[in-house]
């Protein structure tokens, strides 16, 4: 079992919080700060128990040493911005400055800890790194679903140290939404994987072979599919020693009646540094020195027609290089189909990473039923797989 925030009697404590503020730079400014909202709900509910807030994140790869670069001052910044009041900062997440400072605050003050990741010893999962982090707070509270796959010292190691430990509400309602998913959907299940590696879905599309009703396969990973199945797919991206693994998930998925669908037509360019487009082919018609790098019209609508008739979807990965604008119809499209759905009476479900950051783009994410803050997180847990800061937690 793993409590939740209401749980506690919060009450004059003061909470020690790990949030994701693993959040977009630019020029020493945060130029996206929805991973900063999503944790304001468990921040407002102990600041409205009568707690105080310690709160410590990481951001980038600062690789053990301090660098202004990888500072979470602006992000301070932009939380007292949107919280609309002061909060204190430490520039060292365990000196007996910033412990100090922890434990002196008074009901209703927050306190933000520098970057954990300018110490290794948060990636090595670090006993008396955890131990110390342990010092800022009496009740323990993961609210960071982002890192739930990784065991740090601050979401995995910190745990041991509290008797009162439990999750945050963006933790409590991504694995609602996800384990939800995994238990009891409503028929028809869609699973769309897409993006350049077929390696790492594997277990994924594995897990779903057991679950779903259609498996969607677009993106660069679609073509070692095709090339399993002997068809033509020019100079496009293939992984050679994944078509036996590619091979052997379609025979499953043809053993357990799952409709495993491909595209059927493929936008193509010379190189995916190229800035004209080939055309759309076919995929008999694929030239040979030309590789897909999004999916065609025809396939968009084959897709369409397949979700149309779905109760619950889960997508992963994008349908081509979407970041540039001649390659981007194929994921916007997908987007556009699914957010009508989710507006009727489907569940829209989208595992986080390349795939929300392309919903952002093109202006989509606010329209799903849920887009998840973590992409290797959801990954983890939708193949199967415990996750080790959630593990951490169960009494």
């Amino acid at each position: 079992m793993i409590r939740t925030l209401k749980a506690f009697d919060i009450k004059g404590k003061n909470i020690l919080l790990r949030v994701d503020f693993n959040v977009p730079m630019h020029e020493s400014c945060v130029s996206n700060n929805f991973r900063i909202k999503t944790a304001l709900p468990t921040i407002t509910s102990c600041i409205e128990g009568g707690a105080s807030i310690t709160i410590m994140s990481h951001l980038g790869r600062p690789n053990g040493s301090a660098s202004k670069k990888f500072s979470l001052m602006p992000v301070g910044e932009e939380l007292a911005k949107l919280l609309e009041m002061p909060i204190k900062f430490s520039e060292d997440c365990i000196s007996s400055d910033a412990i100090d400072t922890s434990m002196g605050l008074k009901p209703g003050e927050i306190h933000l800890l520098e970057n954990l990741r300018f110490y290794n010893k948060e990636v090595e999962n670090d006993k008396e790194f955890s131990r110390i982090l342990s010092r800022h707070g009496h009740i323990y509270i993961n609210d960071a679903f982002g890192t739930a796959h990784r065991s740090h010292a601050s979401n995995v190691g910190v745990a041991s140290y509290f008797k009162h430990s439990g999750i945050g509400w963006l933790m409590h309602k991504e694995l609602n939404f996800l384990q939800s998913l995994m238990d009891k959907p409503n028929r028809d299940l869609t699973l769309i994987v897409g993006g350049a590696k077929v390696g790492t879905k594997i277990k994924l599309i594995d897990n779903f072979l057991h679950k779903a009703d259609n498996i969607i396969i677009g993106g660069g990973m679609a073509f070692t599919f095709m090339k399993a199945m002997g068809k033509n797919i020019g100079g496009s991206l293939l992984e050679e020693s994944m078509v036996p693994v590619a091979l052997n998930l379609i025979n499953k998925a043809r053993m357990k009646n799952v409709n495993l669908v491909l595209p059927v037509d493929v936008l193509c360019a010379k190189s995916i540094e190229s800035q004209s487009i080939e055309g759309c082919f076919t995929i008999e018609n694929i030239p040979k020195d030309a590789m897909g790098l999004d999916i065609g019209n025809e396939t968009l609508k084959l897709f369409a027609s397949i979700l149309s008739q779905s109760k619950t979807i889960l997508w992963n990965g994008p349908m081509g290089v979407f970041e540039k604008k001649q390659f981007s119809n194929g994921t916007e499209g997908l987007g556009k189909v699914l957010s009508k759905i989710a507006s009727e009476d489907a569940k829209v479900v989208v595992g986080g990473g390349d795939t929300a950051a392309a919903l952002e783009l093109f202006g989509l994410n606010r329209t799903m039923t849920h887009v998840s803050t973590g992409g290797g997180a959801s990954l983890e847990l939708l193949s199967g797989n415990s996750l080790p800061a959630i593990k951490s937690l169960e009494i």
